[in-house]
């Protein structure tokens, strides 16, 4: 199977185009204020009208409120949502839209456990945990947490985020085997501007850790 790819934090109709054409299966939109990736929803709808067709948009979301979140519902063409904060089952299950939950791998995180808690996620979203940031540290985590060995039983789709570019994504597949990556500041120019020659390199080094 081949490692589906997210890029994330895209923030200019060229760069969603750029990332489409490499090959990307999916675009993040960022709805988080405080991000220096955080789009509007002008920005965001520019973005997903200048789209190849067959190309995933996620909205992400970290404890945005319900009236917040169906304004970009009813304004952008989103496909998936993305919650990156505390929210409850409950909180993500209200839309009528599938969604994954991000999990932030600190000491505590338990990936059964959060399985468990939302079963109605299409995937869960594994990153570094920062006391501070809500994602897009450009950090990594300990990989081996996740591994298949460490989640064994677990029927849950996998994506794996945190600190990933061009250099280190084929590692990172070949320890745990994800059903898809997810990168962000790994493919950046600058924070919100994505570089179209790293993220060929990142997608080249997926493709060939899927060879391996």
């Amino acid at each position: 199977m081949s490692t589906r790819i997210k890029i994330c934090g895209i923030t200019r109709p060229e760069d969603g185009i750029a990332a489409a054409l490499a090959g990307a299966d999916a675009i993040g939109l960022v709805f988080y204020p405080t991000s220096p990736r955080a789009v509007s929803i002008d920005q965001a709808a520019r973005i997903c009208a200048a789209l190849p067709p067959f190309v995933t948009t996620v909205a992400l979301f970290v404890d945005a409120g319900q009236l917040a979140i169906e304004d970009v519902l009813d304004a952008v063409p989103i496909d998936l949502l993305q919650f990156h904060g505390n929210e409850t089952p409950a909180q993500c299950e209200v839309f009528a839209k599938p969604y994954i939950k991000a999990i932030r791998m600190s000491e505590e995180a338990n990936l059964a456990e959060a399985a468990a808690e939302y079963a109605s996620a299409r995937g869960l979203l594994v990153d570094a945990w920062s006391p501070t940031e809500a994602g897009g540290t450009g950090e990594c985590f300990d990989w081996a947490r996740v591994s298949p060995a460490m989640r064994d039983g677990l029927e849950t789709p996998i994506i794996l985020a945190g600190g990933l570019h061009p250099g280190n994504v084929a590692e990172a597949i070949a320890t745990v085997k994800p059903y898809a990556v997810d990168v962000s500041s790994g493919v950046e120019i600058s924070k919100g501007s994505k570089d179209i020659d790293k993220i060929t390199a990142f997608m080249q080094a997926v493709r060939q850790a899927d060879n391996t």
